[in-house]
């Protein structure tokens, strides 16, 4: 076995990489200038209580546990894989609380809990093209998990001047520390309880189109080239809980 592999499966990386990656996080937004537009629309929705489903795409997940109020519940989905447990403890140490599953293993318990969570008056994520892709396409569990819960969904994204984007399939963008950096939050979208296939389809369309359009827009401020997404899917599966961290 790969000596790095071998090492990332040890009890000391579990045990140490989170501590690392959410030390990092702090740096990174602790020392990077930022400004934001469109806080005025989750705002209105924090001030009332009302939970709504934040969405952003996987590759944006590294500095946006910080854009989340301190004291207001917000629960992630994350997937089961090793990968997802690193991120799911990280995300613990930076106060947001995570629901395990994905669209294999524990998708339907994922979405129950999930559709607890906002009937309770919290706030969930989901990453729309996790864990695997296609980079920056939406899969429909976002679009039931906001039917089903009677709650739209907000896009937002960020970007900074200083970075790094792997090389990975989601081209994570690595935040450097020391830089300026922008947010952007989209308009709600809203997806009716009694939707046909078409009219999800319609809502799945514009949560894609919305987050493509916010991170270009994110990336030119910044003056990052422009990440494309895979190229788009000949046919999307029935909706189901994909779009995991």
């Amino acid at each position: 076995m790969n000596p790095i592999r071998r090492l990332l499966k040890s009890q000391a990386a579990r045990d140490a990489l989170p501590w690392i990656v959410a030390r990092f996080i702090r740096l990174a937004r602790l020392t990077t200038r930022f400004s934001e537009r469109g806080r005025e629309v989750p705002d209105a929705y924090w001030r009332a209580g009302k939970p709504f489903i934040l969405t952003f795409w996987h590759g944006r997940m590294m500095l946006m546990a910080p854009v989340w109020p301190a004291g207001t519940p917000m629960h992630m989905l994350i997937s089961h894989h090793r990968d997802g447990e690193y991120i799911a403890r990280a995300m613990g140490m930076l106060g947001i609380g995570t629901v395990r599953g994905s669209s294999n293993n524990g998708g339907t318990a994922a979405l129950r809990r999930m559709l607890k969570a906002m009937e309770a008056g919290d706030c969930v994520g989901i990453t729309p093209d996790g864990p695997a892709g296609p980079r920056m396409r939406a899969s429909s569990g976002i679009i039931a998990a906001a039917r089903l819960g009677g709650v739209p969904i907000i896009p937002v994204t960020f970007s900074v001047a200083r970075c790094r984007i792997l090389g990975s399939w989601d081209r994570f963008m690595l935040a450097w520390p020391f830089t300026r950096g922008v947010y952007l939050w989209g308009q709600p979208i809203h997806v009716p309880r009694d939707a046909d296939p078409a009219a999800q389809e319609a809502a799945r369309l514009a949560v894609e189109n919305a987050l493509n359009a916010l991170t270009a827009e994110a990336d030119r401020l910044m003056g990052v080239p422009a990440v494309a997404p895979d190229p788009a899917p000949e046919a999307l599966p029935a909706p189901s809980l994909a779009g995991v961290a």
